[in-house]
């Protein structure tokens, strides 16, 4: 009889031969190979330590958000494949394409911009016209936004003593 046992990444029921894995001497099975390699990357985030419950265990969540600005605008079918294909993954809260812009909200605790990227790259592989570099430029362009983002002055008020 196989047995159904909690998911720690993203706490659904699953049979104990699913994508199973050990780890620590302890028996491991997730519903998809994405939360595997998100257990098996930072394993302590989802299981803790003796004593000391995981910030998942704990019911944590990040949530980030990106916008990816492509170097040539989607049509509405290619827009339509990405956005599916970005649902599908497991901690993805929200996408929104229009033209050439993506942008996307996710919980970090169940997937990460690397699985995104390759999740992009795999529903764009049959979109062809240039793609991945389209891609590459737009994650390019993301860590460029962000790090403007951080050097911009922001309006406080100085305290007076």
């Amino acid at each position: 009889m196989n047995k159904t046992v909690e998911d720690p990444v993203c706490h659904v029921q699953v049979a104990s031969a699913s994508f199973a894995t050990k780890y620590a001497g302890c028996h491991y099975a997730f519903c998809s190979a994405q939360c595997r390699e998100r257990f098996l990357a930072n394993p302590h985030l989802y299981i803790g330590f003796p004593g000391h419950k995981a910030p998942a265990q704990e019911g944590k969540k990040v949530i980030k958000r990106h916008r990816l600005l492509l170097s040539a605008p989607l049509d509405a079918t290619q827009a339509e494949q990405v956005k599916q294909a970005l649902l599908e993954m497991k901690g993805m809260h929200e996408v929104c394409i229009e033209g050439g812009k993506i942008e996307i909200q996710y919980d970090l605790m169940q997937v990460t911009t690397e699985q995104i990227a390759d999740k992009l790259a795999l529903a764009g592989a049959g979109l062809g016209g240039g793609w991945v570099d389209r891609l590459k430029l737009a994650f390019i362009n993301n860590l460029e936004e962000i790090e403007i983002s951080s050097l911009e002055v922001e309006n406080w008020k100085p305290f007076h003593y």
